[in-house]
């Protein structure tokens, strides 16, 4: 799908050292994420980073493609869940059904409804390089299964229904939210 953004919006797709999100079209969000062989100090360091840049984003993931960085490690930190880092994630079982709103920091002011599974397990490693499984369901699924597809180059409006595409400015509080 091929995404054209309102001028009002074109402000949000800065790309720069105060902004270090990719935003769409940059080729590196459609490329294959590579596994990491081991943890290493300079893994940490971006774990962390990913965190950081997470958090003043606004968001409740993000994929290290999404830093221009091809390596399969994400973030996730959805509310009621502390920060988490997955490295090398695989869902090894889905259950269930949800449909649900989604937007994406690469993708900033573009929502839009996805059905996602309801219930997913999810093998990785955990920062210290332990096989761990993350059993997740509700809103923690839907963002482990969004961040996921980053690795292999899949974006939220690859799967979107079309229908409910929309665009909010983020600034601006959400009616809903009032």
């Amino acid at each position: 799908m091929q995404i054209i953004v309102p001028d009002e919006f074109k402000h949000l797709y800065i790309n720069d050292a105060d902004h270090p999100i990719v935003k769409i079209p940059a080729p590196v969000l459609r490329q294959q994420a590579i596994e990491l062989p081991k943890i290493t100090k300079k893994t940490l360091l971006l774990i962390d980073d990913m965190l950081r840049i997470m958090r003043r984003a606004n968001g409740v993931g993000l994929a290290a493609p999404q830093l221009g960085i091809l390596q399969r490690l994400i973030v996730i930190a959805p509310e009621g869940m502390r920060p988490t880092a997955m490295v090398n994630p695989k869902i090894v079982k889905m259950e269930g059904e949800q449909i649900g709103q989604e937007g994406c920091l690469s993708i900033p002011g573009l929502y839009g409804d996805v059905k996602r599974a309801f219930y997913v397990e999810v093998e990785a490693l955990n920062r210290k390089g332990v096989p761990v499984t993350f059993e997740l369901e509700g809103m923690p699924a839907r963002v482990a299964q969004h961040e996921i597809d980053h690795l292999d180059g899949k974006l939220f409006i690859d799967t979107v229904i079309t229908e409910t595409l929309h665009w909010i400015d983020p600034a601006q509080p959400h009616p809903d939210e009032e």
